[in-house]
Protein backbone atom coordinates (compact mmCIF):
# COMPACT_ATOMS: atom_id res chain seq x y z
CA UNK A 1 0.00 0.00 0.00
CA UNK A 2 2.90 2.30 0.91
CA UNK A 3 4.53 1.41 -2.39
CA UNK A 4 1.40 2.36 -4.36
CA UNK A 5 0.99 5.69 -2.53
CA UNK A 6 4.60 6.65 -3.26
CA UNK A 7 3.88 6.22 -6.95
CA UNK A 8 0.70 8.34 -6.73
CA UNK A 9 1.93 11.19 -4.54
CA UNK A 10 4.30 12.58 -7.19
CA UNK A 11 1.76 12.76 -10.03
CA UNK A 12 -0.96 14.10 -7.69
CA UNK A 13 1.30 16.82 -6.32
CA UNK A 14 2.39 17.68 -9.87
CA UNK A 15 -1.24 17.89 -10.99
CA UNK A 16 -2.18 20.16 -8.08
CA UNK A 17 0.83 22.40 -8.71
CA UNK A 18 0.04 22.59 -12.43
CA UNK A 19 -3.60 23.47 -11.70
CA UNK A 20 -2.68 26.17 -9.14
CA UNK A 21 0.11 27.75 -11.21
CA UNK A 22 -2.06 28.06 -14.33
CA UNK A 23 -4.97 29.41 -12.29
CA UNK A 24 -2.70 31.99 -10.66
CA UNK A 25 -1.16 32.90 -14.02
CA UNK A 26 -4.59 33.54 -15.55
CA UNK A 27 -5.68 35.60 -12.55
CA UNK A 28 -2.46 37.62 -12.79
CA UNK A 29 -3.44 38.65 -16.32
CA UNK A 30 -6.00 40.95 -14.68
CA UNK A 31 -5.07 41.25 -11.01
CA UNK A 32 -4.20 43.29 -9.19
CA UNK A 33 -5.81 46.15 -11.07
CA UNK A 34 -3.54 48.74 -9.44
CA UNK A 35 0.20 48.70 -8.56
CA UNK A 36 0.97 47.57 -5.01
CA UNK A 37 3.62 48.98 -2.66
CA UNK A 38 5.15 47.63 0.53
CA UNK A 39 6.98 50.24 2.62
CA UNK A 40 7.12 52.40 -0.47
CA UNK A 41 8.71 49.64 -2.57
CA UNK A 42 6.85 48.61 -5.72
CA UNK A 43 5.78 45.01 -5.65
CA UNK A 44 6.88 43.21 -8.85
CA UNK A 45 4.21 42.00 -11.30
CA UNK A 46 1.71 44.58 -10.07
CA UNK A 47 -0.57 45.63 -11.60
CA UNK A 48 -1.53 42.60 -13.71
CA UNK A 49 -0.35 42.30 -17.31
CA UNK A 50 -3.57 43.57 -18.93
CA UNK A 51 -4.10 46.57 -16.58
CA UNK A 52 -0.43 47.49 -17.00
CA UNK A 53 -0.55 47.31 -20.81
CA UNK A 54 -4.15 48.50 -21.14
CA UNK A 55 -3.44 51.55 -23.30
CA UNK A 56 -1.08 49.69 -25.63
CA UNK A 57 -3.54 46.79 -25.94
CA UNK A 58 -6.42 49.20 -26.64
CA UNK A 59 -4.45 50.89 -29.42
CA UNK A 60 -3.44 47.53 -30.93
CA UNK A 61 -6.98 46.14 -30.80
CA UNK A 62 -8.39 49.31 -32.36
CA UNK A 63 -5.91 49.25 -35.23
CA UNK A 64 -6.38 45.51 -35.81
CA UNK A 65 -10.17 45.75 -35.98
CA UNK A 66 -10.06 48.88 -38.14
CA UNK A 67 -7.48 47.48 -40.57
CA UNK A 68 -8.71 43.89 -40.85
CA UNK A 69 -12.29 43.52 -39.63
CA UNK A 70 -13.96 46.84 -40.39
CA UNK A 71 -12.06 48.17 -43.38
CA UNK A 72 -13.63 49.49 -46.59
CA UNK A 73 -13.48 46.20 -48.49
CA UNK A 74 -15.05 44.12 -45.70
CA UNK A 75 -17.81 46.63 -44.92
CA UNK A 76 -18.58 47.30 -48.58
CA UNK A 77 -18.84 43.57 -49.30
CA UNK A 78 -21.22 43.16 -46.37
CA UNK A 79 -23.28 46.31 -46.89
CA UNK A 80 -23.74 45.67 -50.63
CA UNK A 81 -24.37 41.95 -50.37
CA UNK A 82 -27.55 40.56 -52.01
CA UNK A 83 -28.87 39.73 -48.53
CA UNK A 84 -28.49 43.35 -47.36
CA UNK A 85 -30.08 44.76 -50.53
CA UNK A 86 -32.94 42.28 -50.14
CA UNK A 87 -33.45 43.41 -46.54
CA UNK A 88 -33.62 47.08 -47.61
CA UNK A 89 -36.11 46.32 -50.39
CA UNK A 90 -38.17 44.20 -48.01
CA UNK A 91 -38.21 46.99 -45.42
CA UNK A 92 -39.46 49.48 -48.03
CA UNK A 93 -42.14 47.05 -49.24
CA UNK A 94 -43.33 46.43 -45.68
CA UNK A 95 -43.40 50.17 -44.97
CA UNK A 96 -45.45 50.83 -48.12
CA UNK A 97 -47.86 47.99 -47.30
CA UNK A 98 -48.34 49.35 -43.79
CA UNK A 99 -49.06 52.86 -45.05
CA UNK A 100 -51.67 51.55 -47.50
CA UNK A 101 -53.65 50.48 -44.42
CA UNK A 102 -52.77 53.54 -42.32
CA UNK A 103 -55.77 55.74 -41.52
CA UNK A 104 -53.60 58.49 -40.01
CA UNK A 105 -53.44 61.81 -41.81
CA UNK A 106 -50.14 62.93 -43.30
CA UNK A 107 -49.76 65.39 -40.43
CA UNK A 108 -50.33 62.70 -37.80
CA UNK A 109 -47.83 60.44 -39.55
CA UNK A 110 -45.14 63.13 -39.73
CA UNK A 111 -45.73 63.98 -36.06
CA UNK A 112 -44.22 60.58 -35.17
CA UNK A 113 -40.89 61.96 -36.30
CA UNK A 114 -41.19 65.73 -35.79
CA UNK A 115 -42.58 67.87 -33.01
CA UNK A 116 -45.45 70.25 -33.79
CA UNK A 117 -43.06 73.20 -33.68
CA UNK A 118 -40.59 71.52 -36.05
CA UNK A 119 -43.39 70.60 -38.45
CA UNK A 120 -44.83 74.12 -38.48
CA UNK A 121 -41.37 75.61 -38.94
CA UNK A 122 -40.73 73.30 -41.88
CA UNK A 123 -44.07 74.10 -43.48
CA UNK A 124 -43.56 77.84 -43.09
CA UNK A 125 -40.07 77.59 -44.57
CA UNK A 126 -41.28 75.60 -47.60
CA UNK A 127 -44.30 77.86 -48.15
CA UNK A 128 -42.15 80.99 -47.89
CA UNK A 129 -39.56 79.67 -50.33
CA UNK A 130 -42.19 78.54 -52.85
CA UNK A 131 -44.02 81.86 -52.54
CA UNK A 132 -40.83 83.78 -53.33
CA UNK A 133 -40.06 81.56 -56.32
CA UNK A 134 -43.58 81.83 -57.76
CA UNK A 135 -43.82 85.55 -57.06
CA UNK A 136 -40.50 86.12 -58.83
CA UNK A 137 -41.78 84.20 -61.84
CA UNK A 138 -45.10 86.05 -61.89
CA UNK A 139 -43.41 89.45 -61.46
CA UNK A 140 -41.74 89.08 -64.84
CA UNK A 141 -43.34 91.64 -67.21
CA UNK A 142 -43.58 88.98 -69.91
CA UNK A 143 -46.26 87.22 -67.82
CA UNK A 144 -48.72 90.07 -68.20
CA UNK A 145 -47.87 90.40 -71.90
CA UNK A 146 -48.46 86.70 -72.51
CA UNK A 147 -51.73 86.66 -70.58
CA UNK A 148 -53.09 89.78 -72.32
CA UNK A 149 -52.00 88.42 -75.72
CA UNK A 150 -53.88 85.17 -75.14
CA UNK A 151 -56.97 87.07 -73.96
CA UNK A 152 -56.97 89.34 -77.00
CA UNK A 153 -56.55 86.36 -79.33
CA UNK A 154 -59.68 84.81 -77.91
CA UNK A 155 -61.55 88.16 -78.01
CA UNK A 156 -60.60 88.73 -81.67
CA UNK A 157 -61.71 85.23 -82.58
CA UNK A 158 -65.10 85.82 -80.95
CA UNK A 159 -65.47 89.27 -82.50
CA UNK A 160 -64.53 88.12 -85.97
CA UNK A 161 -66.72 85.04 -85.88
CA UNK A 162 -69.64 87.14 -84.56
CA UNK A 163 -69.28 89.94 -87.12
CA UNK A 164 -68.78 87.46 -89.98
CA UNK A 165 -72.08 85.85 -89.19
CA UNK A 166 -73.83 89.24 -89.52
CA UNK A 167 -72.11 91.20 -92.34
CA UNK A 168 -69.69 88.69 -93.84
CA UNK A 169 -65.92 88.52 -93.49
CA UNK A 170 -64.63 91.85 -94.83
CA UNK A 171 -61.08 93.21 -94.77
CA UNK A 172 -62.22 96.39 -93.01
CA UNK A 173 -63.64 94.54 -90.01
CA UNK A 174 -60.42 92.58 -89.54
CA UNK A 175 -58.29 95.71 -89.79
CA UNK A 176 -60.47 97.53 -87.29
CA UNK A 177 -60.33 94.64 -84.82
CA UNK A 178 -56.53 94.42 -85.12
CA UNK A 179 -56.20 98.19 -84.75
CA UNK A 180 -58.18 98.10 -81.50
CA UNK A 181 -56.47 94.94 -80.25
CA UNK A 182 -52.88 96.23 -80.14
CA UNK A 183 -53.33 99.18 -77.74
CA UNK A 184 -55.89 97.22 -75.72
CA UNK A 185 -53.40 94.37 -75.33
CA UNK A 186 -50.67 96.75 -74.09
CA UNK A 187 -53.05 98.44 -71.66
CA UNK A 188 -54.29 95.09 -70.37
CA UNK A 189 -50.71 93.82 -69.93
CA UNK A 190 -49.87 96.93 -67.91
CA UNK A 191 -52.85 96.45 -65.57
CA UNK A 192 -52.19 92.69 -65.20
CA UNK A 193 -48.58 93.34 -64.24
CA UNK A 194 -49.68 95.95 -61.69
CA UNK A 195 -52.20 93.53 -60.17
CA UNK A 196 -49.59 90.78 -60.01
CA UNK A 197 -47.06 93.11 -58.43
CA UNK A 198 -49.53 94.32 -55.79
CA UNK A 199 -51.47 91.18 -54.92
CA UNK A 200 -49.81 88.03 -56.31
CA UNK A 201 -47.51 87.41 -53.34
CA UNK A 202 -50.41 87.42 -50.89
CA UNK A 203 -52.58 85.33 -53.25
CA UNK A 204 -49.83 82.76 -53.84
CA UNK A 205 -49.06 82.53 -50.12
CA UNK A 206 -52.74 82.02 -49.29
CA UNK A 207 -53.12 79.42 -52.05
CA UNK A 208 -50.03 77.47 -50.93
CA UNK A 209 -51.15 77.50 -47.29
CA UNK A 210 -54.62 76.32 -48.29
CA UNK A 211 -53.24 73.49 -50.43
CA UNK A 212 -50.72 72.58 -47.74
CA UNK A 213 -53.51 72.31 -45.14
CA UNK A 214 -55.50 70.07 -47.49
CA UNK A 215 -52.50 67.85 -48.16
CA UNK A 216 -51.65 67.45 -44.46
CA UNK A 217 -55.24 66.35 -43.72
CA UNK A 218 -55.26 63.56 -46.32
CA UNK A 219 -55.04 60.01 -44.84
CA UNK A 220 -51.89 58.07 -45.64
CA UNK A 221 -53.88 55.21 -47.16
CA UNK A 222 -55.46 57.68 -49.59
CA UNK A 223 -52.09 59.17 -50.52
CA UNK A 224 -50.73 55.68 -51.25
CA UNK A 225 -53.78 54.65 -53.28
CA UNK A 226 -52.94 53.94 -56.92
CA UNK A 227 -49.27 54.79 -56.44
CA UNK A 228 -47.80 51.29 -56.75
CA UNK A 229 -45.63 52.30 -59.71
CA UNK A 230 -44.30 55.39 -57.93
CA UNK A 231 -43.59 53.28 -54.83
CA UNK A 232 -41.61 50.81 -56.93
CA UNK A 233 -39.67 53.66 -58.52
CA UNK A 234 -39.02 55.15 -55.09
CA UNK A 235 -37.70 51.78 -53.90
CA UNK A 236 -35.35 51.56 -56.87
CA UNK A 237 -34.18 55.12 -56.26
CA UNK A 238 -33.60 54.44 -52.55
CA UNK A 239 -31.56 51.30 -53.29
CA UNK A 240 -29.58 53.11 -55.97
CA UNK A 241 -28.88 55.99 -53.59
CA UNK A 242 -27.83 53.52 -50.89
CA UNK A 243 -25.41 51.82 -53.31
CA UNK A 244 -23.95 55.18 -54.32
CA UNK A 245 -23.47 56.29 -50.71
CA UNK A 246 -21.73 53.03 -49.77
CA UNK A 247 -19.57 52.92 -52.90
CA UNK A 248 -18.54 56.57 -53.06
CA UNK A 249 -18.90 57.86 -49.52
CA UNK A 250 -17.86 54.89 -47.35
CA UNK A 251 -14.15 55.87 -47.22
CA UNK A 252 -15.09 59.37 -46.03
CA UNK A 253 -17.53 57.95 -43.49
CA UNK A 254 -14.90 55.57 -42.11
CA UNK A 255 -12.35 58.38 -42.01
CA UNK A 256 -14.77 60.63 -40.16
CA UNK A 257 -15.75 57.88 -37.72
CA UNK A 258 -12.12 56.83 -37.07
CA UNK A 259 -13.14 53.35 -35.91
CA UNK A 260 -9.67 52.59 -34.59
CA UNK A 261 -9.77 55.58 -32.23
CA UNK A 262 -13.37 54.87 -31.18
CA UNK A 263 -12.50 51.31 -30.15
CA UNK A 264 -9.31 52.44 -28.43
CA UNK A 265 -11.15 55.11 -26.43
CA UNK A 266 -13.95 52.70 -25.49
CA UNK A 267 -11.50 50.10 -24.18
CA UNK A 268 -9.61 52.74 -22.21
CA UNK A 269 -12.87 54.00 -20.70
CA UNK A 270 -13.90 50.55 -19.49
CA UNK A 271 -13.36 49.64 -15.84
CA UNK A 272 -10.98 46.70 -15.38
CA UNK A 273 -13.68 44.78 -13.49
CA UNK A 274 -15.91 45.04 -16.57
CA UNK A 275 -13.04 44.07 -18.87
CA UNK A 276 -12.23 41.01 -16.77
CA UNK A 277 -15.90 39.99 -16.60
CA UNK A 278 -16.32 40.29 -20.39
CA UNK A 279 -13.18 38.26 -21.12
CA UNK A 280 -14.33 35.53 -18.74
CA UNK A 281 -17.79 35.51 -20.31
CA UNK A 282 -16.34 35.09 -23.78
CA UNK A 283 -13.49 32.69 -22.94
CA UNK A 284 -14.64 30.93 -19.77
CA UNK A 285 -14.39 27.42 -21.25
CA UNK A 286 -11.03 28.12 -22.87
CA UNK A 287 -9.52 29.58 -19.67
CA UNK A 288 -10.76 26.61 -17.63
CA UNK A 289 -9.29 24.29 -20.25
CA UNK A 290 -5.90 26.01 -19.83
CA UNK A 291 -6.08 25.51 -16.04
CA UNK A 292 -6.98 21.81 -16.35
CA UNK A 293 -4.32 21.36 -19.00
CA UNK A 294 -1.81 22.65 -16.44
CA UNK A 295 -3.09 20.03 -13.99
CA UNK A 296 -2.78 17.29 -16.61
CA UNK A 297 0.69 18.41 -17.60
CA UNK A 298 1.78 18.49 -13.94
CA UNK A 299 0.31 15.02 -13.41
CA UNK A 300 2.21 13.62 -16.40
CA UNK A 301 5.46 15.23 -15.27
CA UNK A 302 4.90 13.68 -11.83
CA UNK A 303 4.50 10.24 -13.40
CA UNK A 304 7.70 10.68 -15.43
CA UNK A 305 9.61 11.77 -12.30
CA UNK A 306 8.31 8.77 -10.38
CA UNK A 307 9.34 6.36 -13.14
CA UNK A 308 12.80 7.89 -13.51
CA UNK A 309 13.58 7.79 -9.77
Amino acid sequence: MTFELSYLIGPLVGGVIGYITNDVAIRMLFRPHQPKYIFGIHVPLTPGIIPKEKYRIAEAVGETISDNLMNKEVLERSLLSPEMISKIEGAIDRFAATQRQNQETLEQFVRHYLTRRELESMRESVETDLTKILYKKLSDESVGTKISHKIMEKVLEKMQSGMTGIVGNTLGINQMAELIAEPAEHLMAKHINELISQHSEQMVSHLLKSESDKLMSVPMCQLMEGREQQTEQLKETAVSLYRTIITERLPRILSALNISKMIENRINEMDMNDTERIVHQVMDKELKAVIWFGALLGFLIGIINTILR
